[in-house]
């Protein structure tokens, strides 16, 4: 097409005067086109005739482009830097500043020109991340799914928009904030349509509301739209019915990372031998104590949030398995216990993976009483030296105590806590006036004692010894108490009170001063004691008497001593084994969500595959565990995987031990091993796993000692080992047992005289 020069001008004044009012790229089109070429009259139109008049106008008046000096002094100071972008941010005071959105990088990240004084900045949103474009070391680009919709999402509603931006906070220069516009909240947009996930460590500077950002992200995943397409919903542990309920405290323990407190004893070694957990970890005393002011013999009220699984020690790094762990929010008052530990700085709130909905049901509430913490640099995040707890621990070192009783018994009444409960009247306290750590015994009683290592083997646990450990621990356990008199160390309360419910007997050795027997032995008003002269002719008079009872044989030690269980209870036994094995064939226990402790009771699985009472003795390791089968007597070295909490329903409350242990009476063990061994084969070869009938004679340091019968001919086991030569008589003095040392002396006189003649004999 060949134009005229008339023609070519025009189009060229055309595109300036395009070009300098709109900024805009001019483009000829069809119908430009054809006005062209209809000739120069459509150039000389009244529209460009009035377009000219206006021009011409604007020059006479010198407006605009044509101002005096080219209009230089409208050119924008735009700043691309902030020299303190902490500072700025702060300064702004969280309040609205209205910008304008100048680039989009990815759905929640935006470059944004602040008004009026022309601040360009990097904003990202709080609270959420979207997928987004990661840029590799050789320069090549990541494109994560969804990331050009959800940048094409936020970039269709605000680029070259007009918004309000509250700047938040400003963590490691990275500047976050919340874009407002008239139609909606970009970042709970983004959300609600499966566009981004929530993320915890911006979560809490989120200043509209945290709940409205989870309620957005579960409408996403509950829709399983976009990123949220393969979301698979936690299932639930428990029923609806059970997530809330009342309780009330009766222990607060404390937690704390067997890292964190490895490299402390690690770094204090040299210092002090003897790491306490409580007092040496900084804040945990703190902590502690603020737990149990606030909690201990209150009503709660906890709603379960989650239960976490059992993990072992692989999943750990090698770290000791955790077991199934039920995770709930307490409150008390309206108050929520965790979220008030987090804001005094004594608890610090743990991150989990994203991916990860197990969590508090408060969390958002945690993170944000943390971060207050933070910036007022309260407890574990302050910047003071970390309080120092010198205890004196005189618990189990009878020097220390000696010196120190004197101290005590000139202070008198003295105000203590229970820190922990040995046995029914055996306690250790913690006396914060005098700082320090003593083993109290309850004054005027005697209690029931437990199982424990003795140098003969383990002792079996007494009757009710169990029973009254429990009820002192629900009576005082980190309680604060007053000691009356620290003598002979009472209680006058407690003892009261465990005497009176059966649990303990009254015990006179203890009992020295009038104003700690008294007022026990009103509760032995009506007790008649007899006379001294009719018991001591009662003790001459005394015979032998046998009571023979049925019992069957389960286990055989080493050292000669036997396990037995009464025939009588026998059927108690064999229902309540039924019924347990019952019930965790119904419900089998989770593997490895059992941590062995030393002397909780358990279930084990024995080596026939059935599962067992009974108690855990030491633990050397997750693999190795030493258990001894209450209701049997023996013992085995097992797996923590072979092991579960035993069931409420049979624990030795509902039916006692079963197996008891006992010894030979009038029997010595023979002290070479292969004379014992011997012995050992002959009585496991005639009673193990038989009925015989048994008779307490005497008791002795670790278990009775006995005689034994067989249930058929009503002969006596022990004579039998001592007429065939493989024990020797043990003598005693006591005078109605002087005809069954005779019996026995007789037996083994006839042995070494026929052993005699035979050897004799032979030479």
């Amino acid at each position: 097409f060949l134009l005229t020069k008339t023609v070519k001008k025009y189009i060229f004044a055309l595109i300036e005067i395009k070009l300098k009012r709109s900024c805009l790229i001019f483009v000829v089109n069809s119908v430009v086109c054809n006005l062209i070429f209809t000739g120069l009259s459509a150039c000389f139109s009244p529209e460009q005739a009035r377009l000219c008049d206006l021009e011409d106008q604007a020059k006479a008046a010198k407006k605009g482009l044509w101002t005096e000096g080219g209009g230089a002094h409208t050119v924008r100071d735009l700043k691309y830097t902030i020299e303190n972008p902490r500072n700025f941010v702060d300064s702004i005071h969280q309040k609205p500043v209205n910008a304008i959105i100048e680039h989009v990088r990815d759905g929640c990240i935006v470059r944004a020109l602040l008004l009026p004084d022309y601040y360009l900045v990097t904003v990202m949103l709080s609270g959420i991340k979207c997928p987004t474009f990661k840029r590799e070391a050789d320069g090549s680009e990541t494109i994560e799914p969804f990331s050009a919709e959800a940048k094409f999402f936020t970039e269709s509603r605000l680029l070259q928009r007009d918004v309000q931006i509250i700047l938040e906070s400003c963590p490691n220069q990275v500047i976050l904030g919340t874009i407002l516009h008239p139609n909606g909240n970009i970042t709970e947009l983004l959300l609600k349509e499966g566009f981004a996930r929530c993320v915890d460590w911006s979560m809490a500077v989120y200043t509209q509301g945290a709940e409205k950002l989870r309620a957005a992200e579960r409408s996403a995943k509950e829709r399983k739209v976009r990123i949220w397409k393969d979301y698979v919903a936690p299932t639930a542990n428990m029923d609806q019915k059970d997530r809330q309920f009342v309780a009330k405290v009766s222990f607060c323990s404390l937690t704390y990372s067997v890292s964190i407190c490895a490299a402390f004893m690690e770094k204090n070694k040299d210092k002090d031998k003897r790491f306490r957990p409580l007092y040496d970890i900084p804040y945990m005393f703190e902590a502690r104590e603020f737990l149990r002011k606030k909690l201990i013999g209150k009503k709660v009220n906890v709603t379960v949030d989650y239960i976490r699984a059992a993990t072992s020690a692989m999943e750990t790094g090698g770290v000791p398995a955790f077991p199934e762990r039920t995770c709930a929010t307490v409150t008390i008052g309206g108050i929520n216990i965790a979220e008030a530990l987090v804001s005094k700085g004594l608890a610090t709130v743990i991150r989990y993976r994203q991916d990860d909905d197990q969590r508090s049901s408060h969390y958002d509430e945690l993170l944000a009483a943390e971060a207050r913490a933070i910036k007022n640099g309260k407890g574990l995040h302050s910047k003071k030296e970390v309080p120092i707890h010198r205890v004196a621990d005189i618990s189990g070192e009878t020097q220390k105590a000696k010196q120190f009783l004197p101290f005590l018994q000139r202070a008198g009444r003295s105000e203590a806590v229970v820190e922990y409960v040995f046995s029914g009247s055996r306690l250790k306290l913690y006396m914060p006036k005098e700082t320090c750590l003593i083993t109290f015994l309850l004054a005027g009683i005697e209690c029931p004692r437990g199982s424990r290592n003795m140098p003969s083997g383990m002792q079996v646990a007494e009757p009710y010894s169990e029973e009254a450990t429990i009820f002192t621990k629900e009576l005082v356990l980190q309680r604060e108490v007053r000691p009356l008199q620290i003598c002979s160390c009472h209680l006058q309360p407690v003892s009261v009170a465990l005497v009176f419910t059966s649990l303990h007997g009254v015990h006179k050795a203890g009992c020295a001063r009038p104003n700690t027997f008294s007022p026990l032995a009103k509760l032995w008003a009506n007790y008649e004691e007899k006379p001294k002269e009719e018991v001591a002719q009662l003790t001459e008079e005394k015979e032998r008497v046998a009571k023979y009872r049925a019992v069957y044989v389960t286990e055989i030690t080493d050292g000669l001593h036997f396990f037995a269980q009464d025939v009588e209870t026998g059927t108690k036994l064999e229902s309540l084994m039924e019924s347990m094995r019952g019930e965790i064939a119904a419900q089998p226990p989770v593997e490895g969500s059992f941590t062995p402790r030393r002397g909780d009771f358990c279930i084990a699985k024995f080596g026939d595959g059935e599962w067992y009472r009974a108690r855990i003795e030491k633990v050397e390791s997750p693999a190795k565990v030493h258990v001894y089968y209450i209701d049997y007597g023996n013992r085995e070295i097992l797996s923590s995987t072979r092991l579960a909490a035993l069931p409420p329903a049979f624990s030795t409350r509902t039916l006692l031990p079963q197996a008891t242990e006992y010894t030979f009476a009038f029997i010595q063990v023979p002290q070479d091993e292969d004379a014992r061994t011997d012995a050992v084969d002959s009585v496991v070869r005639d009673i193990q796993n038989t009925q015989c009938l048994l008779n307490v004679e005497y008791s002795g340091i670790v278990c009775p000692h006995v005689t034994l019968q067989f249930a058929d001919s009503k002969d006596d086991v022990g004579l039998g080992l001592v007429k065939e030569g493989l024990v020797m008589v043990d003598v005693r003095k006591e005078k109605h047992l002087q005809k069954m040392v005779s019996d026995k002396h007789g037996a083994m006189n006839t042995m070494y005289g026929s052993y005699r003649s035979e050897h004799s004999s032979c030479t």
